[in-house]
């Protein structure tokens, strides 16, 4: 059986994948959503949901700190990875020993494609395909609002996340204008008094990777007194698997928030 993954490059699999490892946290809980329960074999440290996977299966390192002895020991059939999340090195020594398919995800067009192509792979077509359209119903339900807004996801320096990125497809999607513009990196670093210069309506505070928290909107309310600091859910913004399924009635909540 021949797969393409997102970068288009092909897979050969005698069979479907019996023991399959995720170094992607929402590809991980997509696969447990899917039923892959014994199937799934080894995930990062960082995929955390649900707690029953992640206190159950093996892990195999960070996404960016992978432990290739240990994948070896675990002998996989499949690899399952992104080209953002994952070290490029480290997925071309895995390639010369397994199967690795690999995603790449801008758009919530990417990211439902993505899980019908996992469903495909792994048997699971009408469980993904129940995913899919769950998500697609539930983003004809998204609210919006109409206003500027910078979305943060590191500290020292500042990144923010730009137009050409999941995040930015999820701002779009709720009406929001991402402050950035047409910056030319997916995720440029800002000064502060760059920041101050775009001078956005909201600025997003997020929960990942770098754990913001209300000392941050303090620190950050004082040199932008006129735009409104939240905190939000990382999570709902940026992961792409079945985690989408809940987005929305969040997106919808903090539209609430900001009106």
């Amino acid at each position: 059986m021949q797969f393409t993954d997102q970068l288009n490059n092909t897979l050969d699999l005698k069979d479907f994948p019996k023991r399959i490892i995720s170094i992607v946290p929402s590809q991980s809980e997509l696969l447990w959503d899917l039923g892959l329960r014994k199937e799934l074999i080894g995930i990062t440290k960082f995929c955390i949901h649900p707690h029953d996977m992640f206190t159950t299966v093996e892990r195999v390192g960070g996404t960016k700190k992978l432990n290739i002895e240990k994948i070896r020991s675990l002998n996989p059939d499949l690899i399952i990875g992104n080209k953002e999340e994952n070290e490029q090195t480290q997925i071309i020594e895995l390639k010369k020993e397994f199967n690795v398919w690999m995603s790449d995800i801008y758009t919530l067009d990417d990211a439902l494609h993505m899980i019908k192509s996992i469903g495909e792979m792994v048997n699971k077509n009408a469980e993904a395909y129940s995913i899919t359209n769950h998500i697609q119903e539930s983003f004809q339900k998204l609210n919006t609002i109409y206003k500027s807004v910078l979305y943060l996801i590191w500290k020292n320096p500042y990144m923010a996340a730009g137009n050409a990125t999941f995040i930015g497809d999820m701002l779009h999607r709720t009406g929001l204008r991402n402050a950035i513009g047409d910056h030319g990196a997916r995720y440029p670093e800002l000064t502060i008094n760059e920041i101050k210069a775009l001078n956005p309506d909201f600025l997003f505070l997020s929960s990942e990777p770098y754990p913001f928290n209300e000392e941050h909107i303090l620190e950050l309310q004082n040199e932008l007194p006129h735009t409104k600091i939240l905190l939000v859910d990382g999570e709902l913004f940026s992961w792409y698997g079945s985690r989408l399924i809940k987005s929305v009635a969040y997106f919808n909540q903090l539209i609430k928030t900001l009106n």
